[in-house]
Order: structure tokens, then sequence, then C-alpha cells
């Protein structure tokens, strides 16, 4: 898998691909990161990559010009025009980062692992030229219903949701199973929806979920922290009673946290 992230803060990125299960994917050949300066493609002496918005409005925009002949370095092809686009190769996306774009979800990332590169832009100033978003980038990707300085931390969030689900990445591979937003992941085998789980708190609406779901609850040692202790049937030993205790603690924290997730079906 490689990942390309198109910036004008190249620097960025040193501290967060450093560190974690994306440095030592990198380490073991598993991924490859490249960091591509947008400002190398600029044609004037002050580099510039941006300019006023047409039709008036407050901030700048990012121009069109420099983003495209940036991916098309990279892709090593042009991408064609009005007249003649291109052909788009299946096992690449073009990302861009947006408050705009569709939401970024755990299975977004799986469809993303499934890919063998992804070409982040990481968008700046008031925003980037439309023309971008409609005949450069595959995808308009947003990481939650909040406005960033930029692009290059979702890109980032991105790249680390994406290398956790490359075979090889995690070192215990169950561990991208049984986790929060892993569909059916902590459902009782067999079991095709989670309103059971609920018992009488569910709403008639929970019935038609397919369980997707938030991660179950975790405790470790000491058993008792300043009078709370941890639930007796995790240390009891029974491991067909603590599995069915972890799905049902993580129903209920889907309820009280996300309740919109028992709505998808």
């Amino acid at each position: 898998m490689r990942f390309d992230l198109i910036t004008i803060f190249p620097e960025f990125f040193a501290g967060p691909l450093e560190h974690g299960i994306v440095r030592r994917a990198r380490e073991a050949g598993l991924i490859s990161v490249r960091v591509q300066d947008l400002r190398e493609f600029t044609k004037d002496r002050h580099r510039t990559v941006d300019d006023r918005p047409f039709g008036g409005g407050e901030g700048m925009v990012m121009k069109p010009e420099p983003l495209f002949e940036a991916v098309e370095s990279l892709l090593g092809h042009g991408l064609g025009n009005a007249t003649e686009p291109s052909t788009r190769e299946s096992k690449t996306a073009i990302v861009l980062l947006s408050a705009a774009g569709k939401q970024f979800t755990q299975e977004t990332a799986r469809r993303y692992a499934a890919l063998e590169r992804i070409i982040f832009i990481c968008g700046r100033y008031e925003g980037v030229d439309e023309r971008v978003a409609e005949h450069l980038a595959t995808e308009e990707i947003s990481v939650g219903d909040f406005v960033l300085s930029g692009g290059e931390l979702p890109a980032m969030l991105v790249v680390d949701a994406v290398t956790r689900l490359v075979p090889g990445a995690l070192g215990n591979e169950a561990s991208a199973q049984n986790e929060s937003f892993s569909v059916g992941g902590v459902l009782p085998t067999g079991a095709q929806s989670i309103a059971p789980l609920l018992d009488g708190k569910r709403r008639a609406s929970d019935s038609d979920s397919n369980g997707v779901l938030l991660d179950y609850p975790h405790y470790t040692r000491p058993a008792e922290f300043r009078g709370w202790a941890v639930p007796e049937v995790l240390i009891g030993g029974n491991h067909a009673e603590v599995a069915k205790w972890r799905q049902k603690a993580a129903a209920e924290k889907t309820r009280r946290n996300r309740p919109d997730l028992l709505l998808r079906g």
C-alpha cells in the first residue's frame, strides 16, 4: 500500500509518521508514504498556490493548476481535460480532504485498505477550486462535522485508520475485527441483530440493526480502584459468561454513546 500526501506543509507529517503502527508498518515494508510539497508545482517566484475567489467572498481558494500537476507527476501520466478525460486506475484513489466531503467511516477505511495506492490532497485556506473536487479527486472525504485549518490532520487520521487494516500491520489481526464499528464483531456467533442484547431498553427501530457496535468496555488491574470495582464476571474465569457480558455491554454502550449506529441497517 502506498500513500502520497500533497501539502503546502510537508514538515507537518514528520512527527505522525514516525510513531506507532504507521512507523512499524513502514519499517516492515507493508506501506510506503511519500510527502509531496505542492509549492514545487508553482510557476511564480512567490510559489503561489491560492488566489481570490470568483464572485467575491472571504478568504483565498487553492488554485487547480498546481494540484492537477502534482497528482499527474505522482501518477506519471496526464489526466486529460474536459474534452478528453483520461481513464482512472481502479486500484488508486485520489482523495480530497474537505469539510464538505462524504463522511469517512470504518467501512471507508476497509474499502481503502483493499486499494494499492491513495493520493491525498490536503486543502487549506477557504477551500479548493471545485474543479479539483469534480475532475481530479475520485472522492471528497470529511473526517467529521467540524472545520479544521487544513487537510493534513484528516489525511493522517485516514492513513492511520487504513494502515491498521493492512494485513500484518497489527500484532494480533483479531484486534481489527473485535473493536468499535466492526460489523457484527462483538455479536454472538450466528446472531443477526443486536436487539436481543438491549433487553427492554431498545427502541422498536433497534430491531432492524445489523450489528454496528462500539467496542465493549475494557478493564485492567487493580480489580478495585478508589471504590470502583471491575465487574465480577470478568474476574471469574468463565469465558462463555465473559463473552456474553461483553456482547451486552457493547450494545449498551452503543445505545448510550452512539444511538445513531443502532439505526444503520
